[in-house]
């Protein structure tokens, strides 16, 4: 009778200590159902700037409040706007700068303009320095008979840069509580379960279908959803069994879907393959060797079946593909420092032939196009800020709590090297505009905001390691 009153009472516990967070986000969800609702029938000035005023109001008020709102938004909100490109604008990309906004006027309000004092946003930093320097030469014609792209395709293709390091900073200096940490990433493998449910179940994904928008379903999606539900599952014993066992279910799932719905789309199955190998190495380093040893061998064993997989129809094939990075390379060499500035490379492509056609085309692949749109500053500003990251949690391993925490650095590990590793089969992590576009940048803040949770973590171990020493000290 007892362990019944206690099955109970917890539930009921837990839910009266979380009843202001459900009741914030019941606010916030209420205001994105109506902002979808009015859609149709506002003018989209009109309905930014009603909903927009809304959400400030309670953003300011709680801040990560407006994350989990983000997360939300960026997967189920199908509000957009036209740009006359081939991309159009997000209820991601537009609630982003609101966020960003909210942040720094809140530091003016307390007069404290300073960032974290955390390894990682030097380089961070320095790449969007670099991106804003590369937008500004990019107006030159380093090419004759070169045209530049459009402003507007300019503007957004600078904004992925700045707005990707800004969900990064916005996590790891808004969220200073293990419990917002821990509501995001559920908030997050909930909304990520329902969408794998409907892709096994037709007449859910009838419904779910029409739910999650376009875009939202990308690589970094699904990498986060492996990476998250593996750790947890994995490593998390604090967790009660049946969820561990739940989100056990839910990584196979996905990578069922992933291998044998979606085998043709590598970016699907082999980044969350990566972000359990290097998770699971992380956790338990003396699996490292023997793990690497047996996806090695896999790997050498259906290389020509893996790069058939890869190389669909549907993308370029191999042989088109290498020509594209080799002939980008070749444009890349007149300006190799800043290179052409955000989405001009594709402008400049139609004056070399690929394969015999004088097209318009990209690269396909995120380090390649790095170095196109900001140069080999920009790349060696990406992957310095990745080292950074990496570094940052590899120590945190052994400085956070045992639970959700060390079980979500062992996930974000995992994610960054999954969202590497994606970044060689397509520009999953810094959406091209002339690529994925803004659409794609729905399912990419998910990596850059998981990844500014491992300093969130670096705040926490530090808080508490100071809160220690005062008590020893007294």
């Amino acid at each position: 009778m007892s362990s019944r009153l206690l099955a109970t009472s917890l539930p009921r516990r837990w839910l009266e200590q979380n009843a202001q967070f459900w009741l914030r986000l019941l606010v916030v969800a209420g205001v994105l159902l109506l902002s979808a609702m009015l859609a149709p029938r506002a003018s989209p000035r009109y309905l930014i700037l009603l909903v927009g005023a809304g959400m400030a109001l309670i953003f300011l008020r709680w801040p990560p409040l407006g994350l989990t709102a983000l997360i939300i938004a960026s997967l189920v909100v199908p509000f957009e706007i036209g740009t006359g490109t081939q991309t159009s604008l997000n209820v991601t990309v537009l609630l982003m700068p609101v966020l960003i906004g909210l942040w720094l006027l809140d530091m003016i309000r307390r007069k404290d303009l300073r960032l974290l004092p955390s390894r990682p946003i030097l380089p961070l930093v320095a790449l969007v320095g670099v991106a804003i320097l590369a937008s500004v030469a990019g107006n030159l014609l380093w090419l004759i008979f070169a045209q530049t792209a459009p402003l507007r395709a300019q503007v957004g293709g600078l904004a992925v840069f700045v707005l990707s390091a800004g969900a990064f900073l916005l996590v790891a200096h808004q969220v200073r509580d293990l419990r917002w940490l821990e509501r995001l990433t559920w908030v997050f493998l909930v909304l990520g379960a329902l969408y794998i449910a409907g892709r096994l179940v037709p007449g859910f994904g009838r419904f779910t279908g029409r739910l999650f928008q376009y875009g939202a379903d990308g690589s970094v999606f699904w990498t986060w959803l492996v990476a998250l539900a593996f750790s947890q599952a994995v490593f998390n014993r604090r967790l009660r069994l049946h969820w561990r066992l739940a989100l056990g279910v839910l990584v196979l799932a996905t990578l069922y879907i992933g291998w044998f719905q979606g085998r043709a789309w590598a970016s699907g199955w082999l980044p969350p393959l990566v972000a359990v190998v290097v998770s699971l190495w992380a956790g338990v380093p003396r699996l490292g060797l023997p793990v690497g040893m047996v996806a090695v061998t896999v790997g050498a064993l259906n290389v020509q079946k893996i790069v058939g997989i890869v190389m669909t129809d549907q993308q370029y094939s191999l042989m088109t593909r290498l020509e594209a990075w080799r002939i980008v390379i070749e444009i890349i060499k007149a300006s190799p420092l800043l290179g052409l500035g955000p989405a001009n490379y594709y402008w400049y492509t139609p004056l070399f032939p690929i394969l015999g056609w004088y097209v318009q085309f990209n690269s396909h692949n995120q380090y390649v196009d790095i170095v196109a749109q900001t140069g080999l500053l920009g790349l060696a500003c990406f992957l310095w800020f990745a080292w950074e990251v990496g570094w940052l949690g590899w120590r945190l391993r052994a400085r956070v709590p045992d639970g959700f925490a060390q079980a979500y650095v062992y996930g974000a590990l995992g994610g960054l090297a999954g969202m590497l590793a994606a970044g060689m089969l397509g520009d999953w992590v810094l959406p091209f505009v002339y690529n994925i576009g803004l659409a794609g940048f729905r399912a990419s803040v998910l990596g850059w905001l998981f990844l500014g949770g491992l300093l969130s973590l670096e705040q926490i171990a530090r808080l508490d390691r100071v809160k220690v020493d005062d008590k020893t000290n007294v």
